[in-house]
């Protein structure tokens, strides 16, 4: 059973019941733990499936063989409401349904060991910064403004930013109580005097009072807003999605340098890997960053500059001091190639 949650032990009795009430009694057991509406409906989702895809059974007659017959279909055909066909995404799906059922097996105290199925590396998409600013200078109105800076600047997630209040806000410190993260848990983001003005300007319009909601919308909404704004940025709409603008605020954090510590304290993030899968770099950075690295004159000598023995007359290593060949001590004045043919050489 996860460590966020504490559940009340199942009565005795319970496998007496069919395998649909059980998973009810373990879906309240669920809520009246804290669990959030998201994390109960994910669990009903790969509980049923599981159920569906055996039969109506006795919870205690279920087998090792029957989960491994459930995942193998589920990796070769997906899910059967899934609109996605891509094999990655349901074997993401798999990873966490394999463990929501292990959980779910645990309480009831059966012991069957499902194990979990591999989770493919995450797929983190962001955007640039040439699309950022394409994404602002795309707004039309305020509101339109201050989503995109509260996501790209903050790094909010969409349930946070729907759920925020007037009063959630410090004007003089530059501080934005999260409440609505996961969890339950609460934290602080920062935001910039710019954004600070912009809301200011936003609670004036609106006559916003303390426990008003900043941003008039619902999640579907947001999500809809967003998307417009991407199509008039000339922008894919497919690809931005408000979580992108997350992602985004992320990785463009990193790579200003912000570090992996702080940026997990403002993500909210449980675990340090969830934070480290934003450090990355494009190929187009890594070039950069090479190019400016081992590319200069005062770390690696030009290999260009060919300097020859005077004594011996062999091709030495550029920035050497000794001639390899004879030992002899090299001048500091580079010689042309041309120059070889007038050195004398000693035998």
């Amino acid at each position: 059973m996860p460590n966020r949650v504490q559940l009340s032990k199942p009565s005795s009795d319970l496998l007496s019941r069919s395998c649909y009430e059980v998973l009810e009694e373990f879906l309240s057991a669920l809520v009246a733990s804290g669990a959030s509406d998201s994390t109960v409906k994910a669990y009903r989702a790969a509980i049923v499936d599981f159920l569906n895809f055996v039969g109506s059974r006795d919870l205690l007659s279920i087998t090792l063989s029957d989960l491994n017959k459930w995942r193998i279909e589920r990796l070769r055909k997906g899910f059967p409401k899934s609109r996605s066909g891509d094999r990655a995404s349901w074997a993401t799906t798999l990873h966490y349904y394999s463990i929501f059922i292990r959980r779910f097996f645990e309480w009831l105290g059966i012991d069957l060991k499902v194990a979990s199925v591999k989770k493919p590396p995450r797929k983190v998409d962001v955007l640039s910064e040439s699309d950022v600013s394409r994404l602002l200078n795309a707004s039309v109105d305020l509101l339109d403004l201050i989503v995109l800076k509260l996501m790209l600047e903050a790094g909010l997630r969409s349930r946070e930013l729907v759920g925020l209040r007037l009063s959630d806000i410090d004007f003089e410190s530059g501080e934005v109580t999260v409440r609505e993260a996961k969890y339950g848990k609460i934290r602080k983001v920062l935001v910039t005097e710019e954004v600070l003005e912009l809301l200011k300007k936003w609670s004036e319009l609106r006559k916003l009072k303390p426990m008003d909601r900043v941003i008039p919308l619902s999640y579907s909404g947001l999500y809809k807003r967003v998307k417009k704004i991407a199509s008039r940025a000339g922008l894919d709409p497919r690809v931005v999605r408000p979580h992108v603008l997350r992602h985004t605020f992320a990785t463009l954090a990193l790579k200003k340098g912000l570090d992996v510590f702080s940026l997990r304290r403002l993500m909210g993030h449980s675990d340090l890997k969830t934070t480290e899968a934003y450090v990355h770099l494009t190929l187009e950075d890594l070039k950069d960053s090479y190019r400016r690295i081992f590319e200069s004159k005062r770390l690696m000598p030009n290999v260009s500059e060919v300097r020859y023995c005077p004594m011996c007359g062999g091709e030495s290593v550029p920035g050497a001091k000794y001639c390899i060949h004879c030992g002899h001590e090299l001048p500091t004045a580079s010689l042309s190639l041309g120059s070889r043919e007038s050195l004398g050489t000693h035998t």
